[in-house]
């Protein structure tokens, strides 16, 4: 399976998926979550929401690519 970032890694194990579930987690959280803070300080309802929204469809991607590589395998 291949994430975002193009580092392959393969998960055969309960424990490989925790881990890559925690470094997907943390690139998202560093990637969107900053943007939905600072928009929930300074921007407008209309920001706050795209920005919340940005940070679900992340989140959404990064289960539908761990999906795609276990579908895959079979």
């Amino acid at each position: 399976m291949t994430d975002q970032h193009d580092d392959e890694m393969t998960i055969s194990s309960r424990s490989d998926f925790a881990q890559w579930a925690i470094e997907r987690a943390k690139a998202i959280v560093a990637d969107q979550g900053a943007d939905l803070a600072l928009a929930a300080r300074d921007g407008t309802d209309e920001k706050v929401g795209e920005t919340a929204n940005a940070l679900g469809q992340a989140i959404v991607d990064a289960m539908m690519e761990v999906f795609d590589g276990l579908i895959g395998e079979e």
